[in-house]
């Protein structure tokens, strides 16, 4: 995608939605967008209802995690396509570990209903308004979420490993 693209969605999210457009950026082929959280879903419908953009297809919607992100600890990644034009962009939307409530999406794509669930599941984010609100991939009676990064990578315990041999 080219770097004018950019520059026009820009220019639209940030004559409608002012400073809740926080940044953009190019990575790779996609322009990329943080955005606040309490405008989230007016912007999807935006990018979704404008003309022009048309951005009528959630490619992936996910959740991620940077620890050392203070204040902003977690991040729902959202990607957009518009099909006939061959589009893409990604908004970003972080929050900090004591707020990961968000509006659901299923209003608007009904794919978002599994995509919430997993990231539910395996981070714990809650998406208000979600109609089915359960774990999707563990048991659910699972007490934590398995993909933040809580928990150390190996056992700290183990002794029959010689962990120079990985660069450690």
């Amino acid at each position: 995608m080219e770097d004018t693209l950019l520059h026009t969605i820009h220019d639209k999210l940030k004559s409608k939605f002012g400073e809740d457009i926080i940044s953009a950026e190019q990575a790779y082929d996609f322009p990329v967008y943080t955005v606040s959280k309490k405008k989230i879903i007016e912007i999807i419908s935006f990018l979704y209802n404008e003309e022009e953009l048309g951005f009528r297809f959630l490619t992936t919607m996910c959740g991620i995690q940077f620890p050392d992100n203070k204040g902003g600890e977690f991040c729902i990644m959202y990607q957009l396509h518009n099909m006939p034009k061959n589009w893409r962009i990604r908004l970003k939307v972080y929050t900090p570990a004591n707020d990961m409530e968000y509006p659901t999406l299923t209003g608007i794509f009904s794919t978002a209903n599994w995509m919430e669930r997993e990231a539910f599941d395996f981070y714990g984010f809650i998406f208000k308004g979600h109609p089915n609100l359960i774990r999707i991939l563990n048991m659910e009676d699972m007490t934590y979420h398995p993909m933040r990064k809580e928990y150390p990578l190996e056992d700290g315990t183990r002794e029959d490993k010689n962990d120079t041999m990985f660069g450690r």
